[in-house]
């Protein structure tokens, strides 16, 4: 199949690409490397630039013709989304929109958007969300991506489009295999910067909020295993191809573990020791956000593989040590 993939090079992107490029697709990489990096685009084709460029895309969707997009590139952190909100409504949702519109006439028929459960906000009872509950984000970021999926859901209703929309819970590891990995600078992802310490790279990392209504008073997240959340990719394009109706799926492992827990986890699992302050929340972080993931596995017949904090952690650990 021939792919357009908008932010390749980036952590998610890029172990997605290696799957699909493992496959035999024709790929095409849309990356202006604000956070990605090229060593990271172990196949297809990469094209520079950014995607406010619409002029380019829309020559470059016009001479390939594709026939599916993923779309990976955005912006990601979510105390950042709060500073600067309007950064993250034209990255976002504006260049979102600019390139669903450019789908839809150059007929790429067949798109996968990168969504999140920070859709959910609060709102789910005890913090377990089903596709069903109600979205109600609390900061821009989820905000951001919430205006996408319903620009996906109207325009699939209007036009020949269908999409899936997967939201991902919390992406961790690296690559089994090592080909590839987390190498986002000034990173945010949890295990990622208690990898960073355990390598020597940070002298200390922060618990952002000890007085939440959870077990231990730290957030609860529900950790999933990049190259599983990779492979979900792989069955959405399978599902579209069979021109499946579109839909919207959870992507996690249906269970949680406390920041505290995730910190003592990659010091057992490393062997090293580092410290970890306590201080206060960060803006827009959920209590707890886990995910009800049936729904993926009967729709699209994901089969999970390494669904083990211990393997995630060493994956993340191996990697940065690599690095």
């Amino acid at each position: 199949m021939k792919i357009l993939i908008t932010g390749g090079a980036g952590y998610i992107g890029s172990h997605v690409l290696n799957l699909l490029g493992q496959q035999g697709h024709d790929i095409v990489v849309v990356d202006n490397l604000s956070t990605g990096r090229k060593e990271s685009l172990l196949y297809g084709r990469h094209e520079q630039f950014n995607l406010e460029e619409v002029e380019k895309l829309d020559q470059l969707m016009a001479k390939e013709n594709f026939e599916a997009c993923l779309h990976f590139a955005g912006s990601i952190v979510v105390p950042e989304s709060v500073e600067k909100p309007l950064k993250y409504y034209q990255n976002n949702t504006t260049n979102s929109v600019n390139l669903i519109e450019l789908c839809v006439k150059h007929g790429v028929n067949r798109f996968i958007f990168s969504s999140t459960a920070a859709l959910y906000g609060d709102s789910a009872p005890n913090g377990i969300c089903t596709e069903e509950t109600m979205v109600a984000p609390i900061n821009p970021y989820g905000r951001s991506k919430m205006m996408t999926e319903f620009m996906l859901e109207d325009t699939a209703k209007a036009t020949a489009l269908n999409y899936v929309a997967l939201r991902y819970f919390n992406v961790a590891g690296a690559n089994v295999d090592l080909k590839v990995g987390q190498c986002s600078p000034n990173a945010t992802h949890l295990i990622k910067i208690a990898s960073e310490c355990a390598t020597g790279k940070r002298d200390k990392m922060a618990i952002f909020g000890t007085d939440y209504d959870t077990k231990d008073g730290t957030c609860i997240r529900d950790y999933i295993h990049v190259d599983d959340l990779a492979q979900a990719h792989v069955d959405a394009l399978t599902f579209l191809e069979k021109d499946k109706e579109s839909a919207v799926l959870n992507c996690g492992y249906g269970h949680g573990y406390t920041v505290r827990e995730v910190v003592e986890t990659v010091k057992r699992v490393t062997g090293k020791d580092f410290p970890a302050a306590e201080v206060g929340r960060r803006a827009g972080d959920a209590a707890i956000l886990i995910s009800k993931a049936e729904k993926i596995r009967e729709v699209l017949g994901w089969k999970p593989k390494y669904d083990d904090l211990d393997l995630i952690v060493r994956t993340a650990y191996e990697w940065e040590k690599k690095l």
